[in-house]
């Protein structure tokens, strides 16, 4: 929204922010019959059958989505889009041992917008999951309707990051926040940036969850306010508690079921919610994906989950794995994006830039490379990176 009947402003400030200009994009309804391939609206969130969507042109279905994130309520939840829940609960394994894991050596890690302890929280789930249980990480990263949202939103070379979020029986709801990035600054810093990065920064992320676990209203799924990303100076508002108190009367909470997916513009009003259950730990796997020309919120070590998926890419080629698929693995694991670079040491030959590192994966598997010389061409590649 402009803040003047002129036109956009320069400069966002805390004391402009009006509930009163807030409320009416917030209460809009959201029309089903503006998103046909919408299985129907609920509390004003647009749900998807995934199984009807792989049957779909693919570009209908991102052009759909990128309306709903960006103009539409800003959230969509896919129903069964990991269809095969073995691999879900494959997963799950793996997560649970990792938090016991950390729980054990007293390495527990705290939530950003929860009381400490409310949450088992595990960070860089991703490279985590990819050097312990590479098969699973496959199957898992290699889903279609993760890539398909991705790409939608971010284009191609998007960067996936995971973190483990589950809340036990009696965990409190976290605080309502917008996320990464300026959702990760204070007030002060966040007005320093002018209007135009406050428009833009939510294109550079898409944030998502995996439920990895029936997820009924009492285990408390995420509260959301649809339309809410719609809003400008959101990122200056949504600590002020006149929004609060909106955001608490207002929110919507979908149940989901296991292998559903939700996918939010990252300026959407948001918060897990409590945990009013006497025995559901309810998982998730949370999806922040950063666009390649955006920083992503964690550091993921890519050459090493490139190694380590690689020999899975291999044999599943060798046995007969779609290339769509075989794409799809490698788009999550390897840097997709090859700068920054030194481009002393590593200039472009035959194009205007040079390979990334997924080129590289994407080459090693065509031309049938061995796990040794995709180590060293990779481990040369970043040595032609390093500054």
């Amino acid at each position: 929204m402009s803040l003047t009947a002129t036109g956009p402003v320069t400069w966002l400030r805390e004391e402009d922010c009006d509930l009163d200009a807030f409320r009416p994009l917030v209460e809009r309804h959201t029309d089903a019959g503006d998103f046909p391939l919408a299985e129907g609206v609920e509390q004003n969130v647009l749900l998807y059958d995934s199984d009807r969507l792989r049957a779909a042109g693919p570009r209908h279905v991102q052009t759909e989505w990128v309306r709903a994130l960006l103009e539409g309520p800003g959230i969509v939840v896919l129903r069964r889009a990991f269809p095969d829940l073995g691999v879900v609960d494959r997963a799950s394994a793996v997560f649970t041992a990792l938090i016991e894991e950390e729980r054990a050596a007293g390495t527990a890690r705290g939530d950003h917008f929860a009381e400490s302890g409310a949450n088992d929280r595990v960070w860089n789930a991703f490279d985590k999951m990819a050097v312990r249980a590479p098969e699973t990480f496959a199957d898992y990263y290699g889903n279609d309707m993760l890539a398909l949202i991705a790409e939608a939103w971010l284009g191609p070379g998007y960067q996936i990051t995971s973190q483990i979020n589950q809340v036990n029986p009696g965990g409190a709801a976290q605080s309502v926040h917008r996320d990464y990035h300026l959702g990760f600054l204070g007030q002060e810093q966040a007005a320093r940036y002018p209007a135009h990065v406050h428009r833009l920064s939510p294109v550079l992320t898409l944030q998502g969850a995996v439920a990895h676990c029936d997820m009924p209203v009492e285990s408390g799924p995420t509260l959301y306010l649809p339309h809410s990303q719609s809003y400008e100076p959101g990122y200056l508002a949504w600590r002020r508690p006149e929004f609060i108190a909106y955001f608490d009367e207002h929110h919507v909470q979908l149940p989901l079921e296991k292998g559903d997916a939700v996918f939010f513009n990252p300026a959407l009003f948001h918060a897990a919610g409590h945990n009013r259950s006497a025995d559901i730990r309810r998982m998730a796997n949370l999806l922040q994906i950063s666009s390649a020309f955006g920083r992503a919120m964690e550091t993921v070590d890519r050459e090493t989950v490139s190694n380590a998926v690689y020999p899975v890419l291999l044999r599943r080629k060798a046995e007969g794995a779609a290339a769509d698929w075989l794409g799809r693995v490698v788009a999550a694991c390897a840097e997709g994006y090859p700068f920054p670079t030194n481009l002393d040491l590593d200039p472009p030959v035959d194009g205007l830039a040079p390979p990334s590192q997924a080129d590289t994966v994407r080459r090693a598997l065509s031309e049938g490379w061995g796990p040794q010389r995709l180590r060293q061409e990779l481990r040369a590649g970043a040595e032609r990176r390093r500054i």
